[in-house]
């Protein structure tokens, strides 16, 4: 069995590869079934930990799992802890460890890219980032495979971190910069990203112009929320795949306040990739993604780490 940790998958998955890689995925034919959620408590610690698998034709099947402990911080420790293994779906024999960490946030950067390749204006040139920790840092990255961007803005709820990450991108040769003002770098962006675990909206619907792209792939449970309602009035709304309007407090908001009905949702990615709905119709339309997270990108992702090694398919 092979060992990949987080740099050798960073360096397997940049996103011009990536991005195909997840559109491809969502247009075939991956197994996927609804995550498992347990809580786990050791005595006054509690945790909860997330079963992600999947699995295809293509001969592979995955297991993805996380586990989460808010008490961490309290130890230095971080919160969160991913792995991934690989497995030749045929036999059930395992192919591979992968960091799950990495993993993770390669795809959820590349899927919010592949929702903007579809739904962001053509022109889309300024990026709003809302978050700075490790998805947030790969955002420019992704959206760049798939848009010409040519300003940056990051909002961080701590303004430090904020500008640490404005200064990581400016070495990197963006035009990046950190901002106090939420409210302003929304209404000048082309595209807002948000990338948090935030429990209360940050992201307010008068502040978004027609013609921008709304991207939520941070909060993925009932009790998180980047966005209020008001962001989804008159706003054609799309999602990563169904189960985002069973999980997503963005989303079960809006739809308790009558400003999205579930049966008004445009597409998931599948729908979009396949051809089967079409995407952004118009250059003044207001769009708005909701992500979640799939084990179908997990099992994308790391398909393409073992693809780099030579072999297309197990054994």
């Amino acid at each position: 069995m092979k060992i990949y940790d987080a740099d050798l998958i960073a360096a397997r998955l940049p996103f011009d590869a990536l991005v195909p890689a997840l559109r491809a995925a969502f247009a075939g034919d991956t197994q996927v079934p609804p995550r498992h959620v347990h809580a786990v408590g050791a005595g006054a610690d509690r945790g909860t930990v997330l079963i992600m698998p999947a699995w295809g034709e293509h001969g592979f099947m995955g297991i993805k799992t996380i586990n989460i402990f808010p008490g961490n911080g309290a130890r230095g420790l971080p919160g969160l802890h991913a792995s991934y293994m690989l497995y030749d779906a045929h036999t059930g024999v395992p192919l591979a460890h992968m960091d799950g960490n990495e993993i993770t946030a390669r795809r959820t950067a590349a899927a919010s890219a592949l929702g903007a390749s579809l739904l962001a204006r053509e022109d889309a040139s300024t990026l709003l980032v809302v978050g700075a920790g490790r998805i947030a840092r790969l955002l420019p990255a992704a959206h760049a495979s798939v848009r010409k961007l040519r300003r940056i803005e990051v909002w961080n709820h701590r303004p430090e971190g904020a500008r640490a990450l404005a200064e990581a991108w400016q070495q990197a040769g963006w035009d990046a910069h950190a901002t106090v003002d939420l409210e302003h770098a929304v209404r000048s962006a082309d595209i807002v990203s948000c990338a948090t675990l935030a429990t209360r909206p940050l992201v307010h619907g008068d502040w978004l112009q027609p013609g921008s792209h709304l991207d939520l792939i941070g909060s993925f449970t009932p009790d998180t929320r980047e966005a209020d309602p008001a962001c989804f009035a008159g706003a054609r709304v799309f999602v990563d795949t169904d189960e985002a309007l069973a999980k997503s407090g963005d989303l079960l908001d809006a739809v308790a306040a009558g400003t999205l009905r579930a049966d008004a949702v445009q597409a998931t990615l599948a729908q979009l990739c396949r051809g089967e709905r079409t995407g952004r119709r118009s250059p003044d339309e207001r769009t708005v993604f909701k992500a979640v997270g799939s084990a179908l990108e997990d099992l994308a992702a790391a398909m393409q780490v073992w693809r780099a090694d030579g072999p297309a398919t197990p054994g």
